[in-house]
């Protein structure tokens, strides 16, 4: 299973996002992006809830517990 920094950069760049574009859905900076990128920082529930939102996938993909992109809704 992937990292949540893996997965995260993965996704942001297959939508062709700038981090600064994903910060600004988040309300934080691009430089709070990269550090999510580089596992220095992880986001928090809320930030995970949006970031699932903005991509389209489930919480348990972007942290990588699973390999299914479904959000069951």
């Amino acid at each position: 299973m992937a990292l949540f920094e893996e997965r995260f950069s993965a996704l942001r760049e297959e939508k062709k996002a700038t981090q600064k574009a994903v910060g600004d859905v988040l309300g934080i900076s691009d430089r709070a992006i990269r550090f999510y990128e580089i596992g220095k920082r992880r986001p928090d529930f809320d930030g995970l809830l949006a970031l699932a939102d903005y991509f389209d996938v489930s919480i348990d993909y972007l942290v990588g517990r699973t390999d299914k992109r479904e959000v069951n809704r």
